[in-house]
């Protein structure tokens, strides 16, 4: 009898302390506050599918740091430091090439050249990169707001967005009233503090805690092989969609809703950066070839990478939607006094720029890596906002 109250007075205090554990890492991780589109910590290596994308590398690198950035860590001592932070969707992730090799990562590779870097006055220069596939105006505007606050000192904010919310509105059939709900922020960010916490396995705050220890100080490696495969599947389905739209409706709701949230985001940016860069977001525009559209997979209604979509639009359609939104960015950027940069003149329309129709080749990311860093080693204009448009090569 001794014994068995001795074995349910051990469990109930097991489960009081369990129970007391899940709380405290519940109010811990809600007094944190914090919030990072990358866990910080993070390491995983990419094996792209070989067959899907030859002429990519065959290791793609993610290292995420302790302020939950793609890049290598941010120096202890912050005195001349140039610190950039760049942000946007999967152009600027860059998530099938190898860190180095994104364009952010080579933008620091050029910056920290001692040239380069007596004409920012630094001793070092640091790109931190926060692009996540999928984000668009609305989730960046969301980002910044959460984000930007934890930031001391920024020299420079490079922004690129603006392709997914074309593809949203083309996903969803082009609907002529357009106000996306804003996503969870358990899709734009890998932590943070909202939970939802339950007491399943899986809900639980206390393994959230854990995982996040186990990432920042263990830094394991996590492999994934064949990454990104289903693109072949989605490639597949462009070439043998059942429709190919030709037209669209008119796009001004889903553009006005753009240029309300892109506005939004710029006027965060500004708060917490000595200069803000808009990087028009480019495109691989041409009369394809064959084997050029066979790389192609954007623009259908539905999602390809989870269901079976049979109708898409035209590349013409999506080229047009593209220029008109950048307009709407331009725009938005001169009315605010921000710097933009037009890469499009810049950069070759070839496979060799792009593996499709939105992401660099390893070449296409070393071409906008040279343009930004052009701008970013020229004196800030006075007044006027200054556009950027093939300025030549910063020193190589």
């Amino acid at each position: 009898m001794i014994a068995l109250l001795w074995f349910l007075a051990a469990n109930a205090a097991l489960l009081i302390l369990g129970v007391s554990a899940e709380f405290g890492a519940r109010w811990w991780l809600h007094r944190q506050g914090l919030y990072y589109v990358w866990p910080p910590g993070l390491r995983l290596y990419l094996h792209p599918d070989p067959e899907v994308f030859p002429e990519l590398e065959p290791l793609a690198r993610i290292e995420i740091n302790c302020d939950g950035e793609r890049g290598d860590e941010v120096p202890a001592s912050a005195e001349n430091l140039y610190r950039i932070l760049a942000a946007g969707g999967s152009a600027v992730e860059g998530v099938l090439l190898d860190q180095p090799t994104s364009w952010p990562g080579a933008l620091q590779r050029l910056l920290e050249l001692p040239e380069n870097l007596r004409i920012l006055r630094a001793s070092r220069a640091h790109v931190g990169n926060i692009g996540r596939s999928g984000i668009d105006s609305l989730a960046l505007d969301l980002i910044f707001e959460r984000v930007l606050p934890r930031y001391r000192h920024l020299n420079a904010i490079v922004i690129m967005v603006g392709g997914s919310d074309i593809l949203q509105w083309l996903a969803k059939g082009e609907p002529s009233s357009f106000h996306p709900s804003p996503l969870p922020e358990s899709e734009v960010f890998s932590c943070h503090p909202e939970g939802p916490f339950g007491w399943k396995p899986r809900e639980l705050a206390l393994l959230e805690f854990v995982k996040r220890l186990q990432w920042r100080w263990l830094r394991p490696v996590r492999i994934r092989e064949h990454a990104g495969k289903w693109v072949g599947n989605a490639r597949a389905m462009r070439a043998q969609a059942k429709e190919v739209r030709t037209s669209v409706s008119d796009p001004a709701a889903m553009l006005d809703h753009f240029e309300d949230h892109f506005r939004k985001l710029l006027q965060k940016a500004k708060a917490y950066a000595d200069r803000v860069l808009v990087v028009q977001q480019p495109w691989f525009e041409k009369d394809y070839t064959p084997k050029e559209l066979a790389h192609f997979w954007h623009g259908g209604v539905g999602d390809p990478q989870r269901e079976e979509v049979a109708i898409f639009y035209s590349y013409q359609e999506v080229c047009r939607l593209m220029a008109l939104m950048n307009t709407r960015a331009v725009r938005v950027a001169d009315d605010l006094g921000v710097e933009c940069l037009d890469l499009m003149p810049l950069l070759e329309p070839s496979l060799k720029t792009y593996y499709d129709f939105f992401h660099f080749a390893p070449a296409g990311a070393a071409a906008v890596a040279t343009a930004v860093a052009a701008v970013l080693l020229r004196p800030v204009p006075y007044g006027k906002p200054r556009w950027s448009r093939g300025m030549g090569a910063p020193v190589l």
